[in-house]
């Protein structure tokens, strides 16, 4: 069993990604500049925005903080939106989610012009990555390729078995790890809530990722020998004997999987690091693009 380590291998994207950056400082060229906006104060935004912010630091970006209050009104943040879209300086920007209910989450989306989403969030990112097409690839999902890529894990002609559907990660996963390419060529079944006798699955399975948010969803019974497991849960499971009060979890045993795996993602320290490293790497492409253009 190998540990695919993201936070290593994020720490060697963020070392190449700052290597370009001081060959674009020592030729005076303009470096990378993220922004990010937050709405309200949920504490799980604020630290991960927090640590984007650290992110931009370390590997020599310009970075943005726009924090605005939780009443701000839907008209209000989209007009912040527009600021950043004509702001040149600005390569390339994220709004955190979730925002509050008062604002449409899809018409935020949408107004982001699609040349600064280095989330890849906007629907003609989204079509262009389904169509094979140059594009921005969500963070998770381009984090998860990047490290079966750099582990030369063997994609093709496996089957890959995805556990949610969600726009974020399950989606664009199923249509990646389908594509021609490496990594991609594999036959991909995606299971979600409805999915009947989902264990039956998971068992003919060479590759499972799976991002449901269920703690200790995958069990050993559920895996057959030798599989490649990408964990993309996390959650905050209480746990009295910790300091914090509680302790990070996957959805997957990994105790018990990890003794059947050939590869698997630890959590923490897996897919989460590559999601910050991968941003970064869409800021670069966005800066990269924009100077193109120019």
């Amino acid at each position: 069993m190998q540990l695919l380590d993201g936070k290593k291998t994020s720490n060697d994207i963020k070392n190449e990604i700052a290597a370009e950056v001081s060959k674009m400082k020592q030729n005076d060229e303009k470096v990378p500049h993220l922004a990010a906006v937050i709405v309200g104060n949920d504490g799980a935004s604020l630290t991960y925005v927090g640590s984007k912010v650290k992110a931009c630091e370390r590997v020599g970006f310009e970075s943005t903080l726009v924090k605005m209050p939780s009443t701000t009104s839907e008209m209000e943040l989209l007009k912040k939106i527009e600021e950043l879209n004509q702001n040149d300086d600005i390569d390339g920007f994220i709004v955190q989610l979730p925002l509050p209910e008062q604002i449409d989450t899809q018409k935020v989306l949408m107004a982001i012009d699609p040349s600064k989403d280095v989330d890849g969030f906007h629907p003609e990112n989204f079509g262009k990555m389904a169509l094979d097409m140059t594009t921005f690839i969500p963070a998770t999902p381009f984090g998860i390729l990047e490290l079966l890529e750099r582990y030369d894990v063997q994609t093709a002609g496996k089957h890959t078995v995805v556990i949610g559907r969600s726009h974020i990660v399950g989606r664009p996963m199923s249509i990646l790890m389908g594509r021609k390419g490496f990594p991609g060529n594999s036959t991909v079944t995606l299971t979600h809530s409805h999915t009947k006798n989902i264990a039956q699955i998971t068992t003919q399975a060479d590759i499972i990722i799976t991002a449901l948010g269920v703690p200790n969803y995958l069990k050993a019974e559920m895996v057959k020998d030798d599989v490649v497991i990408i964990d993309v849960g996390i959650t905050r499971v209480t746990d009295d004997t910790r300091e914090k009060g509680y302790k990070i979890t996957g959805d997957v045993d990994f105790e018990n999987v990890s003794k059947k795996a050939s590869f698997i993602t630890p959590v923490p320290g897996g897919v989460g690091p590559m999601t910050i490293a991968m941003l970064l790497k869409n800021t670069l492409l966005a800066r990269e693009q924009r100077r193109l253009l120019k």
